[in-house]
């Protein structure tokens, strides 16, 4: 069962101030694009069906630290942890290396997050949490402590 996964990202123009340097929302964006290709991974969407009950990940929580910038045209490896898996959410920790020449270097920065699995009702509104459906859970496992 895979408890992490690497995803590679060049930073786009469109991502950075006039230095060059991008701005840093989009590594919440990177954390969420990391997460996504994460879960498709395993052969799930973010948004699924499950026995019936569509299902959906929202946020509770994120966070990053900041050590060096990234510049336009910069890759980087964001490697997802998944740092605590519980009945109802998941904990992911995000690190995100600089690459040269293909080879990750530089600890730029690291993030968390925590999504919790909710369900909808027949209106589609969020009807609460639900513990995280079987066939999903049973694909993920929480990574060793560091």
């Amino acid at each position: 069962m895979p408890c992490e996964f690497k995803y590679t990202k060049r930073v786009e123009f469109y991502e950075t101030d006039l230095a060059g340097i991008m701005h840093f929302s989009n590594f919440f964006r990177y954390m969420e694009i990391a997460e996504h290709a994460f879960v498709r991974s395993l052969g799930f969407s973010i948004h699924q069906e499950f026995d019936g009950v569509k299902t959906g990940w929202p946020r509770v929580h994120v966070e990053c630290d900041f050590f060096k910038p990234l510049q336009y045209e910069d890759e980087v490896e964001i490697h997802l942890q998944v740092a605590e898996k519980k009945q109802k959410a998941l904990s992911y920790k995000f690190t995100f290396r600089k690459l040269t020449d293909g080879t990750p270097r530089e600890t730029i920065a690291v993030g968390r997050s925590t999504a919790v699995c909710v369900g909808f009702n027949q209106q589609g509104k969020i009807a609460g949490a639900i513990p995280i459906p079987a066939a999903f859970a049973d694909r993920i496992q929480q990574a060793p402590p560091e």
